[in-house]
């Protein structure tokens, strides 16, 4: 089989005159046998005259809308995740589930089979480096894309008009502070471990660090309430809840789907929607959101 006799996935959409996702479709469907080239999947022109014969004849036929009936479950708890599920409905057909788990847990839940998009925003304190660390770590014997969702601000959470003075980390090595913690997996809670760590402040030294809330609201909550003097969480809910906000890093807020050959379409589905400048423009709206890297591929497997 030569490689002048076969075609790439957007070749064949240029010639059949349809979109790249009705091809991932017909691949999936098993309509269009493929091969590999290293990552690249190619369509052998004898199996494309084939396809086009079938379809002369009736026997298969071709929809620009691709649908099926599976189900897709992403996790994680921003905002702009319950956006990208309402595109991948109305781009597939799709029922889309949502599971608001942490970072780790979500992650897990993609390594398990349990999910089908992860959102994640593990910090890496010795790379200074959000998720590929971890990922590269995890799926050791999965091939899987990191692809970027937005940008946001993280920090502290502290009562309105700051009366300790905060201002870093550092505060907990000269201040008795009270903190409210995130539960143990979560990406702020990952960050707030990791700058511990390399600051080198012991969690036991800190009073309220075994205290958890499951969300930024419930933790900003406890800070707006008194029951702690400083809380770890998004930019975002501070504009919600009436407390301040000390920013102390832009985080990098991702999604990793596995590469399969059931997943291409989906894979495909979500990097059109995050390249469309109605789902930036939609997602800027919401606030405090950095979407300049949106759609960026961070790294992918072979």
């Amino acid at each position: 089989m030569s490689h002048e006799h076969s075609y790439t996935i957007e070749e064949v959409a240029q010639l059949l005159k349809v979109s790249k996702l009705t091809i991932y479709d017909l691949v999936k469907k098993g309509d269009l046998p493929v091969f590999r080239v290293g990552r690249q999947m190619r369509v052998d022109r004898t199996d494309l005259q084939l396809y086009i014969q079938k379809s002369k004849s009736g026997a298969t036929t071709t929809s620009t809308i691709p649908s099926t009936n599976k189900k897709v479950i992403i996790s994680g708890q921003d905002l702009a995740l319950d956006l990208l599920g309402k595109y991948i409905e109305k781009k597939q057909s799709n029922k889309v589930l949502r599971s608001h788990e942490g970072s780790f847990n979500g992650v897990m839940a993609l390594y398990n089979g349990e999910s089908d998009i992860a959102s994640l925003h593990l910090y890496d304190g010795d790379t200074g480096d959000y998720n590929t660390p971890y990922l590269k770590k995890i799926f050791v014997s999965h091939s899987y894309i990191l692809i970027n969702l937005i940008s946001r601000r993280a920090g502290f959470y502290v009562k309105k008009g700051n009366p300790l003075q905060i201002q870093s980390i550092d505060d907990f090595k000269t201040k008795s502070l009270k903190l409210m913690n995130r539960e143990k997996g979560s990406g702020a809670r990952t960050f707030l471990d990791e700058q511990l760590r390399i600051h080198h402040i012991s969690p036991s030294s800190i009073e309220g660090y075994n205290e958890e809330e499951m969300s930024h609201i419930d933790v900003a909550s406890a800070v707006a309430n008194g029951n702690a003097d400083i809380g770890i969480g998004i930019e975002k809910i501070s504009k919600l809840i009436d407390v301040d906000f000390i920013p102390l890093v832009r985080e990098r807020y991702d999604i990793v789907l596995l590469k399969t050959p059931e997943n291409q379409l989906l894979i495909e589905t979500v990097k059109e929607i995050l390249n469309s400048p109605d789902f930036q423009s939609e997602v800027v709206a919401l606030g405090d959101y950095d979407v300049s890297q949106m759609g960026q591929v961070i790294y992918e497997t072979l």
